[in-house]
């Protein structure tokens, strides 16, 4: 599937991926979605607070840069070569979260970053060197790297998961 080009395109696939991902966390028993295995030890849970990690992650880097500062990207203390240290260490944060309270969170910064892509123009989220926080990519790339292609990321796991370990 093409990456969007326009805030339309972006928005309704920001809509349609979210909802197939959890049309597919909601086929799963409460219990199942707390077993490891989803992603090497991760829990379906675990997955979810990855995702609404990076989405706070987005949401601080596109506010902090609006406001003319320089985020910390991918977050403080990390760089770009980091993620897997990184990752590991939202893993150790969240681990322990209701899965209810996981699937709250993941909901309520879906839609706050749908909120911020409302705002911008088509250019202004699409054009490389935009602005001086996104370095050489563009704020809609950030926007689909930290949401679609996210989402469809963790659809694949949990439907391998589904099809191995739950039928």
């Amino acid at each position: 599937m093409s990456r969007p080009t326009t805030r339309d395109e972006l928005l309704e696939r920001l809509d349609s991926e979210f909802d197939r991902l959890m049309a597919l966390v909601d086929s799963l028993e409460p219990d199942q979605r707390r077993m490891p295995g989803a992603c090497e030890d991760w829990s379906v849970t675990d997955l979810l607070a990855h995702l609404d990690a990076w989405h706070e992650m987005l949401l601080t880097w596109e506010r902090e840069g609006s406001e003319g500062g320089s985020p910390a990207m991918p977050a403080p203390g990390y760089t770009w070569a980091q993620l897997p240290a990184l990752n590991q260490a939202i893993w150790e944060r969240t681990h322990e979260d209701p899965t209810d309270e996981v699937v709250a969170r993941l909901r309520d910064s879906h839609a706050r970053i749908r909120a911020v892509i409302e705002r911008y123009r088509d250019e202004d989220l699409f054009t490389k060197r935009r602005f001086a926080w996104t370095g050489t990519t563009s704020v809609g790339s950030y926007a689909v790297s930290a949401t679609t292609s996210h989402y469809d990321w963790a659809r694949g796991h949990i439907r391998r998961f589904r099809r191995t370990r739950v039928e």
